[in-house]
C-alpha cells in the first residue's frame, strides 16, 4: 500500500511537471511507463519499429491531453487505454479486415486440460504475434484487453460479426500452433 502511494506522489509530481511543459518530467514520465506501454504496443504491432511507433505516437498524445487526466483511475490506466487506442488507430490506417469464415466452421474439439501445459509465456507471445495483424488486433482487444465485441467494431470500424469472426479465427489458429507446438515437443521427447 505504502509503494502504491509512493508511485501515485511520483506520479502526481511528474504529471504537475508535464502540464507546465518541464522536459525533464516528461523525459521521467517517459522513463517510468515506457518500458510497460512498449509491451503493451508490442502486442499490437507487427514488428519492434511499429511497436516504437505506435509508443512514441501514444506518448505524444499522453503529453498532448495530459490536462484531460482527471484522478477518477489509475494513471497507468489512462496511459494504457491511450496506447492501446493509438495502436488501434495505427492499424485500422493500414489494415482492412473482413469477415473470413463463420464462426460455427471454427468450432474444433480440443482437449483444454493438457493442451499447452508446457508452453511458456514466451511461446504463447510469438504464436499471438504470427498472427495476421487483423485477428492479432482482435484478440488483443477481446481477450487481453477485455472490451466487447461491440466495443471493438466501434474501435475499429467493423461490424460485431466480423469482430467474432475475427477472434473466432484467431483461437482456431492459436489451437493449431498449440498443437503443433505439442507434437513437436512430443517427438522431441520420443528421440
Amino acid at each position: 500500500m505504502q509503494l502504491n502511494n509512493q508511485i501515485n506522489a511520483q506520479y502526481n509530481q511528474l504529471i504537475a511537471g508535464c502540464l507546465q511543459k518541464k522536459r525533464d518530467a516528461q523525459y521521467k514520465l517517459y522513463q517510468m511507463m515506457s518500458g510497460k506501454m512498449f509491451a503493451v504496443c508490442l502486442r499490437y504491432a507487427k514488428d519492434r519499429e511499429s511497436a516504437e511507433d505506435i509508443l512514441q505516437e501514444g506518448f505524444v498524445k499522453i503529453f498532448n491531453s495530459l490536462e484531460k487526466f482527471r484522478g477518477d483511475g489509475s494513471f497507468e490506466g489512462w496511459v494504457r487505454r491511450i496506447m492501446v487506442n493509438t495502436a488501434v488507430e495505427y492499424y485500422r490506417k493500414n489494415i482492412k479486415m473482413y469477415p473470413i469464415v463463420s464462426i460455427e466452421e471454427q468450432v474444433k474439439e480440443t482437449d483444454f486440460d493438457t493442451i499447452g501445459d508446457d508452453l511458456e509465456v514466451a511461446d504463447i507471445y510469438n504464436m499471438i504475434n504470427s498472427l495476421s495483424p487483423g485477428y492479432r488486433t482482435v484478440f488483443n482487444l477481446y481477450v487481453v484487453e477485455g472490451y466487447s465485441h461491440k466495443e471493438v467494431a466501434e474501435m475499429l470500424n467493423i461490424s460485431e460479426g466480423t469482430s467474432k469472426s475475427q477472434l473466432a479465427r484467431a483461437r482456431y489458429l492459436l489451437m493449431e500452433m498449440v498443437e503443433k507446438n505439442n507434437k513437436i515437443k512430443i517427438s522431441n521427447v520420443a528421440k
